[in-house]
């Protein structure tokens, strides 16, 4: 007689699940595996790179600054180390530095022009040269209007006669809070007003609008304000 085994008999689909049944254990253990490798060597950058530094240190004829990044006007120029020159700009009166410069169309670009919101800043190597302090005493007046107007509320304006490199241009003075400035006429465009001083190896142009005047001093304080925070340790 012919002798069956007693063990049941399988049939091909269980026999099948059986193999797929490790198969993909294995394949869910080899993805976790590298999603782990994955997750801890991706690189914790962004595309846009690292995110720059708060305040850069400048050296300007050797002068130190610690200057905000994002008031820097210029990609090229911000960079620490030393420089020849760097022009930057602050919100006025607030004078924090701007945000991400706004679009311009041509329907809001009259708007953008007219309308100033800041106060710029020019810091170069003067190299020795004629310091403004001395320009003031001993340059301007050869070529001012003899007649000077009277003070209004502590601030003297003079004009530089038109036959000068200055004629079309007034020069503003204070003495407490300090104040010289140079100042353009109004025309087709605003009058703009330019104010300088000398720190260490630097001249600082501080450059706003003549119609700023009017709070001449809290202009004043402002540029003496932002004089003393930009102003690295001092050597």
């Amino acid at each position: 007689m012919t002798v069956f085994s007693e063990a049941p008999l399988r049939s091909p689909r269980t026999h099948a699940r059986t193999h797929v049944v490790p198969i993909v254990l294995g394949g869910i253990a080899a993805a976790c595996a590298v999603a782990l490798v994955a997750y801890l060597l991706w690189p914790t950058w962004g595309a846009g790179g690292a995110n720059a530094p708060d305040k850069l240190p400048v050296s300007v004829g050797g002068t130190l600054f610690n200057l905000p990044t994002t008031a820097i006007r210029m990609k090229i120029q911000r960079h620490s180390g030393p420089q020849e020159r760097i022009d930057l700009d602050f919100l006025y009166p607030s004078l924090e530095p701007p945000g991400a410069p706004k679009h311009v169309t041509a329907d809001t670009v009259e708007a953008a022009v007219h309308s100033i919101d800041r106060i710029f800043l020019s810091i170069a190597a003067h190299h020795d040269a004629l310091s403004p302090e001395q320009r003031t005493a001993t340059i301007y007046p050869r070529y001012l209007d003899q007649a000077a107007a009277q003070p209004v509320d502590g601030l003297t304006m003079r004009m530089f006669r038109a036959d000068t490199p200055y004629g079309s241009e007034d020069l503003y003075s204070a003495a407490s809070p300090a104040l010289t400035a140079r100042c353009t006429r109004d025309a087709a465009t605003p009058g703009m007003c330019l104010s300088e001083r000398r720190v260490g190896g630097a001249d600082l142009t501080f450059r706003f609008p003549r119609s700023w005047l009017s709070q001449w001093h809290d202009v004043a304080e402002a540029m003496e304000k932002l004089t003393a925070q930009l102003r690295g340790p001092k050597g």
